[in-house]
C-alpha cells in the first residue's frame, strides 16, 4: 500500500437542506389536508411553502455540482420521472377533479432548465431548451405552468447572492401561483397566500444559511415514496371522516 493513498470518506450531507425537505413535505401535506372533507382553508398559506422550498432544494443540489458526479445527477431526474409516473394515479384518485398533472413533472422539466443553465455543455443546454418549449406548450397541463419550471433556475440564480435578490424568485414564485385569481378574491387568505409565494424564497435560503447545525434524520430516494404515499393516507383518512 502506498503512503499517499487515503480512505475514502463519505460525504458530509447538509443538516439545513434536509431540514428545508422535511419542512416543504410539512407544508405540502398541510396544504393537500384542505381536501380532507374539513374546512381547513388557512392551510392555503403554509401551503405556498411546499412548492418553492423543494424548487430551492434543487437549486441547492445543483450548486453542489462540483462534488456532486453527474451520473448523480442524471439519477436524480429519473427518480422525478420515475415518481411522476407512479405518483399520477393516488394524485387524482385523491384530487377529485385535478385539472393539471402531479406536481413532480414540473419538477424535473424545472431541473432540466437549471442544469442547462449551469452546465453549459450542448446536451444540458440542449434538453433545458426542450424542456422550456415542453413548458410553453403545455404550461395549462403542468401545476404551476411555465413559471413553475422556471422557479429553479431562477432559485439557482440569487443561491449565492444577497439576500434582497431573492425577490427575483419571489416574484416568480407569485406568479406561478395564479397572482390574478387570489388578487381578485382579496380575501384574508389569498393575500397572505401571496405575501408567503413572495417571502417564501427568502425563508428558505435564510434557512439554509443559518441552520446548518441541525441534523434530522436524511431524506434519501425512499423519500420519493412519500409523495405517492401520503396521497393515498389522506384518501383514506378522507373515507374515515366521511
Amino acid at each position: 500500500m502506498h503512503g499517499t493513498e487515503t480512505i475514502p470518506v463519505r460525504r458530509v450531507r447538509d443538516g439545513a437542506l434536509d431540514l428545508l425537505k422535511w419542512l416543504a413535505l410539512l407544508c405540502m401535506v398541510l396544504d393537500h389536508l384542505r381536501y380532507v372533507g374539513l374546512s381547513l382553508d388557512g392551510l392555503y398559506v403554509p401551503g405556498r411553502l411546499a412548492f418553492p422550498w423543494f424548487c430551492l432544494a434543487i437549486a441547492a443540489n445543483l450548486h453542489r455540482v462540483s462534488r456532486v458526479p453527474v451520473t448523480g445527477q442524471w439519477r436524480y431526474l429519473g427518480w422525478l420521472l420515475l415518481f411522476s409516473v407512479i405518483s399520477e394515479v393516488p394524485y387524482r384518485l385523491f384530487i377529485d377533479d385535478a385539472d393539471t398533472l402531479n406536481v413532480l413533472p414540473t419538477l424535473a422539466l424545472g431541473l432540466l432548465v437549471a442544469r442547462g443553465w449551469q452546465q453549459k455543455a450542448l446536451v444540458d443546454r440542449g434538453l433545458a431548451l426542450i424542456a422550456l418549449v415542453v413548458a410553453g406548450v403545455f404550461s395549462a397541463q403542468l401545476m404551476f405552468g411555465f413559471f413553475g419550471v422556471v422557479l429553479p433556475l431562477a432559485m439557482l440564480v440569487v443561491f449565492r447572492r444577497p439576500w434582497y435578490f431573492s425577490i427575483l424568485p419571489g416574484l416568480v414564485c407569485v406568479a406561478a401561483n395564479q397572482w390574478q385569481i387570489l388578487l381578485s378574491s382579496g380575501t384574508p387568505v389569498a393575500l397572505m397566500g401571496l405575501a408567503t409565494c413572495l417571502i417564501a424564497p427568502l425563508a428558505g435560503l435564510v434557512l439554509l444559511r443559518h441552520a446548518g447545525q441541525v441534523s434530522p434524520p436524511a431524506m434519501r430516494r425512499w423519500a420519493y415514496a412519500l409523495y405517492p404515499a401520503h396521497f393515498l393516507l389522506l384518501l383514506l383518512l378522507r373515507k374515515i371522516i366521511a
